[in-house]
């Protein structure tokens, strides 16, 4: 009987307990979600207090909104997507400032920024705060394809490859201009007369032919191949179409900023691996002993510069990879943005005239294009979107003042990070317009 008693107690405190313990744990889990909530709510109240206070003694301004219709800006989302795939995003571009204005705040998919096109506030990023700005997600957007160079790298890294690249655009540069003249001679041999022709696909070819000269000491002969209608170069060709469609994949990629990791898959890393595998089988030709006891003693190309410094195939490749997005081989970078790495401001965009400064937040990201900007009226004329060279000459009417153009006008980025390829750009465009 007793056994009995002692049995049925044993079951009832078992039962106490298993009802008691979920009471404390539940209590447990609520206490703990309410401070934590609390403690995110004070961090938000402390730092919209700070920021309140930084604007205030900065006279700063609240900048124009980008308008959406959908919730976390889904509308403009699906439009970007589309756009993109219809190769049309620099006009939409160019339609959302003439829309908005030159500066505006956008929060898409509850991520702010700031996108802006005013001159004032490109050498703020670009040159007076520099230091105030880094560049983001670049590295792991690109890395795929570009691996670890000048283009992805900051801070020392990037001094470092800079200073290690600079001296090699002043190689050769008669053999460089010999080679201008040569592959323009086939640029224009390629333009059929009476006939409308795109010519962004044969400059596109007239580029890569050039670069790939400066870079590895021979060229691939692109338009040679288009106007001799020769197929044999058909690796060549293989690993312009990988490294255009990778640029393709990157371009989309970072517009994406942090969510770059979206787009990418299978179809990118088949690319790259074709741009790499390229890339290295240069690497180590240039590396043999037979290629270096043949050559000549003077450099002939970039490789071979930069094989004096490092011998280490994977710096080779990223480097050169590097250089060839710096030099413009396509496409240009029309579409550029930095992450404040501080609480800084951007001279103007604020308050209602626009005229007050933009409070940047630290790990906000500020957006800038060029490629609008050069279509800003007020830079420009009424007709800025019109091809009119004589509008550089100051003795015609509606001449731009190039004096006073200031940041109006990068070409080649400015500052500090400013194309290192800018005096090979213009060398090659002199040639052919002589030619």
């Amino acid at each position: 009987m007793s056994s009995t008693w002692f049995t049925t107690l044993g079951i009832q405190e078992a039962q106490l307990a298993a009802n008691v313990r979920p009471t404390f744990s539940t209590l447990s889990l609520a206490v703990a979600a309410t401070v934590l909530l609390l403690g995110i709510a004070i961090q938000l109240v402390s730092r919209n207090r700070a920021d309140s206070q930084f604007e205030r003694a900065h006279g700063c301004g609240t900048p124009r909104p980008l308008q959406y219709k959908w919730p976390f800006a889904l509308d403009l989302v699906i439009d970007a997507f589309r756009i993109i795939a219809e190769k049309q995003a620099l006009q939409w571009f160019v339609q959302i400032f003439e829309r908005t204005g030159p500066t505006f705040e956008q929060n898409v998919l509850g991520v702010k920024g700031i996108d802006t096109v005013e001159p004032d506030n490109l050498e703020s990023i670009l040159s007076t705060q520099f230091s105030a700005y880094g560049l983001g997600a670049r590295s792991p957007t690109f890395a795929p394809l570009l691996g670890d160079g000048i283009f992805t790298q900051e801070a020392a890294p990037w001094k470092h490859s800079r200073d290690m690249l600079r001296p090699l655009f002043s190689l050769n540069r008669a053999n460089i201009f010999t080679q201008v003249e040569e592959h323009t001679e086939y640029l224009v041999n390629c333009i059929p007369t009476g006939e409308f022709v795109d010519l962004q696909t044969l400059f596109f070819r007239f580029t890569f032919d050039t670069t790939t000269f400066l870079l590895f000491g021979k060229s691939m002969n692109s338009l040679q191949a288009t106007f001799n209608r020769d197929d044999s170069n058909a690796g060549e060709a293989r690993f312009s179409e990988a490294f255009r469609v990778s640029q393709d994949f990157l371009f989309r990629r970072g517009r994406l900023g942090d969510l770059y990791w979206l787009i990418g898959g299978k179809e990118f890393r088949r690319q790259c691996s074709i741009v790499h595998e390229f890339i290295d089988e240069a690497v180590q030709e240039a590396l043999s002993a037979e290629y270096q006891k043949d050559k000549a003693a003077d450099v002939h190309s970039f490789l071979d510069a930069l094989i004096q410094q490092t011998r280490d195939p994977k710096v080779l490749r990223d480097q050169l990879l590097n250089l060839q997005t710096v030099l413009r081989l396509y496409p240009s970078v029309p579409i550029n943005s930095r992450t404040a790495l501080e609480a800084t401001t951007l001279p103007t965009g604020g308050g209602p005239d626009g005229t007050k400064p933009v409070m940047i937040r630290k790990g906000e990201a500020v957006g800038y294009s060029v490629y609008v900007m050069h279509r800003l009226k007020k830079l420009y004329g009424e007709d800025a979107d019109s091809f009119r060279p004589e509008r550089w000459d100051p003795d015609v009417k509606n001449a731009v003042d190039l004096k006073n153009i200031g940041w109006g006008y990068l070409p080649f980025n400015g500052g500090p990070r400013i194309c290192l390829g800018r005096k090979f750009a213009y060398l090659s465009i002199d040639g052919t317009l002589e030619d």
